[in-house]
């Protein structure tokens, strides 16, 4: 049967309109991924059993899915605005996918990818009221070029609110900066311009006024060189604690719990780090404060192979990661024998290396 030319076209420009992304293909993709997660840890905590946690902390969404198929969406629109949303969510889901090379060596999986967004925003998007999302989504990216763009922001965009937001995410990264005088004086001018001009803004259930009150917080009480908040809670059996207990020694304070990669990934990291001779017999611990349910908690302590053979305290609810402002895990401090901050960040080298320097100048 021959097609009438005019069908053909409507059926061709039907299939063009349903392959291009809309608002609500966008915010579908991200509904069935936060759907999905918060099936897998309602799952992750009814576990039974070691074997059947461990399989399920494998078997965890796809991330790299769901920021797939929103860039999907997305990526032919970037200059409209619409896009401004989904986009901010797609970076903050995107940044921390990685790939691990032929050499070894691990690098960013979608770095065209969020380079895209964010030179939309600087070629389009600048000057527009709706970047407050955006601009949170940049301090998750954390590096130069989104710093550089949130400055821009804070000069360049007319709206006072999206200007404070701005000022509110460079305080944020001003973190990364260290604790010289002319990075904390930005910090604090930083801080005031944004509850001045954006402090009833809400991104992500947070007020900006929330968030900067928490990196006052973080300025006045754990910076480095501060003396840090004396826990005082539970270990997984109930039996009290405090960090006060370890007073004396050099303390590698470490967030954690049972998800993201898996239990083990944490655990192995930590007994090779009491194991190695740098530490072992000095006065020196790992102390954890564990996110896990208590009875998860007291399964990796008790299991037979691998064990949790360090002190942690109990801390289901995040009460004691909260006077620690964690938002992430697993995140370690490095405490001196007076509960002095020397290092706060990434568990890995860096902590460990200052924690060494730290015990031989005990």
């Amino acid at each position: 049967m021959r097609i009438s030319p005019i069908i053909s076209f409507l059926f061709v420009g039907f299939s063009l309109v349903a392959s291009a992304g809309t608002p609500q293909q966008a915010a579908a993709v991200r509904a069935g991924y936060e759907r999905s997660v918060e099936a897998w840890q309602l799952k992750m905590k009814l576990a039974k059993t070691e074997q059947e946690r461990k399989e399920l902390a494998q078997n965890g969404p796809d991330q790299a899915v769901a920021a797939k198929r929103l860039w999907e969406e997305i990526k032919n629109d970037l200059d409209k605005e619409w896009v401004l949303e989904p986009a901010a969510w797609f970076l903050r889901i995107a940044n921390p996918l990685a790939s691990i090379g032929d050499d070894g060596i691990r690098r960013p999986m979608m770095a065209e990818e969020i380079n895209a967004v964010r030179d939309a925003v600087s070629r389009s998007h600048i000057m527009s009221a709706k970047l407050a999302p955006m601009c949170m989504a940049l301090v998750a990216c954390g590096d130069n070029q989104s710093m550089n763009l949130l400055r821009r922001i804070e000069k360049e965009n007319p709206d006072k609110t999206v200007r404070g937001v701005a000022a509110l995410g460079i305080a944020m990264l001003d973190k990364n900066l260290g604790d010289d005088a002319r990075v904390m004086a930005e910090r604090l001018t930083m801080l005031r311009k944004a509850i001045i001009d954006a402090a009833d803004v809400v991104v992500d259930g947070s007020s900006v006024a929330e968030m900067a009150e928490d990196e006052l917080y973080i300025i006045m009480k754990l910076s480095k060189g501060r003396v840090a908040p004396d826990l005082v809670g539970v270990g997984s059996g109930g039996q009290p604690m405090s960090l006060s207990d370890y007073s004396g020694k050099v303390v590698l304070l470490v967030f954690w719990n049972s998800g993201g990669e898996g239990p083990d990934a944490v655990i192995d990291m930590l007994r090779a780090v009491r194991a190695d001779e740098r530490f072992s017999g000095k006065p020196f611990e790992v102390v954890g404060v564990n996110s896990d349910p208590k009875d998860v908690l007291r399964k990796l302590e008790m299991r037979g192979s691998n064990p949790v053979d360090w002190p942690n305290f109990s801390d289901p609810g995040n009460k004691l990661g909260h006077e620690f402002r964690v938002g992430s895990w697993p995140l370690a401090y490095v405490l001196d024998g007076e509960r002095k901050i020397h290092y706060f960040g990434a568990l890995g080298p860096f902590a460990e290396l200052t924690a060494a320097a730290v015990l031989e100048g005990e």
